[in-house]
């Protein structure tokens, strides 16, 4: 049962994405003056046969994203033009809006949506959030293959590639997924949270995929190395090498900071942690939360006392939002000189330096070899996450720097690479 408390906690700002919001709201428009519940009851014999308002819900709600598609055209051309001190249409409606890097196909991708689940036959159920999201992920990967060429996709760890807290097994399906993609020349960066130092760890998280690269005769020597780890959100990278003893290599931060990181001070790195350290300090004794604290040389996080014990998600995004809160009102943090990123692990919570806008910069950079005209555009780039609202979600600043797709779990991960190679492949075609 919903009670009253679990249906406002949805309505909460933080917890909600304002553009699928919005677009959730026109929707439930044509639900109620086309669905026609009653013709459940009444089938052939009714004023309104179910094919009939299946067809007028259908038509009405292509009208609808059309009319959203064109928006987002005019929004594109609003943020271009930069002499043009205007918001466009779309800015006005829904504020929060960021930038976007392609454009949105978003009646063909309702389209494939529909066939897959049936939204338009549904009488009682209007479009629901998980409808318009799964839209929004097949318009971009459209956009991406049909108006450009994906050079780099880049994915989160847990809840992306394997569930959370577990590894990324010889057995998982999403193996030969990504090896496809670098079979077809696209450059791959797992942009994973997790801040560990050595590439044994990183190796024990995704053996499954690091051993089939190595053994497989179906990449040639340049696409294994298309691989990469960026770690800790953006503070360790490691790439693919089949003579190193855990299949990779550390590489040193100068070979791959960017200008911008590169002035980040050790003393301000230290500064920020030590607040968010005693932020999350007085966390643990105000919410009395079983957890212990940890700190590392870039991240400061709270862990449970034993791996047995949940923290409740209302306390870990309690957490965040007081952690960011008084970050952001440091002086650390309101010098802006040191960027961070506080988010719910789901069992845990951490401050890292950066965020994975930065992480996916260093994979756009890295890919470059070097060269500032080669490096990799947000129009083909591809972010994969699972993360991506706006308080206490990782993957949510990676919009700023690329295309994004918003999965769920591992499983619809599956799913959209295999709506992605055969978009790739009618191209190819």
């Amino acid at each position: 049962m919903t009670t009253r408390y679990r249906v406002e906690y949805a309505l909460k700002t933080h917890r909600r994405d304002q553009f699928i919001e919005w677009i959730k709201g026109l929707l439930a428009v044509p639900f109620v003056l086309y669905s026609q519940p009653q013709g459940v009851f009444e089938g052939q014999d009714g004023s309104a046969t179910l094919e009939q308002t299946r067809e007028e819900a259908h038509r009405r709600y292509s009208e609808i994203l059309r009319d959203v598609e064109m928006m987002v055209d005019d929004h594109i051309a609003s943020q271009n033009d930069l002499e043009n001190p205007f918001p466009s249409k779309l800015k006005l409606l829904v504020p929060s809006i960021g930038p976007f890097f392609t454009r949105l196909p978003l009646e063909a991708a309702f389209k494939l949506q529909d066939r897959k689940r049936y939204i338009s036959s549904r009488r009682f159920v209007s479009p629901s959030f998980n409808d318009i999201r799964l839209i929004l992920n097949s318009a971009q990967i459209m956009a991406v293959t049909t108006y450009g060429t994906l050079q780099l996709a880049t994915f989160d760890g847990d809840v992306t590639l394997y569930d959370d807290g577990q590894s990324l097994e010889p057995s998982s399906p999403v193996i030969p997924r990504l090896i496809d993609l670098l079979r077809k020349n696209v450059k791959i960066g797992i942009v994973t949270a997790a801040g560990y130092t050595t590439a044994e760890r990183y190796y024990s998280r995704l053996h499954g995929l690091l051993d089939f690269i190595a053994n497989t005769i179906e990449l040639t020597p340049a696409q294994k190395q298309s691989l990469i780890i960026m770690g800790g959100e953006a503070n360790y990278l490691f790439e693919f090498d089949a003579s190193a003893e855990h299949l990779l290599r550390p590489v040193p931060m100068a070979e791959w900071l960017t200008p911008e990181m590169a002035t980040w001070s050790e003393s301000d790195i230290t500064s920020l942690l030590d607040v968010a350290e005693a932020a999350l300090r007085d966390c643990i004794k105000t919410l009395n939360l079983p957890a212990t604290l940890m700190r590392k040389d870039r991240a400061v996080g709270i862990i449970p006392i034993t791996p047995d014990i949940r923290i409740p998600r209302e306390s870990l995004e309690e957490t965040v939002l007081v952690v960011q809160k008084i970050l952001e009102l440091s002086s650390a943090g309101r010098s802006r000189r040191v960027p961070f990123c506080a988010f719910n692990g789901g069992r845990d919570v951490f401050v890292d330096i950066g965020d994975k806008s930065w992480g996916v910069t260093v994979c756009q950079r890295w890919f470059s070899g070097g060269d500032p005209k080669s490096v990799i555009k947000g129009e083909n780039t591809l972010h994969v996450g699972d993360q991506f609202l706006s308080a206490g979600a990782n993957d949510f600043r990676a919009r700023s720097v690329g295309t994004t797709a918003w999965i769920a779990s591992p499983a619809e991960t599956v799913e959209l690479l295999d709506e992605l190679a055969e978009l790739m492949e009618k191209k190819l075609s």
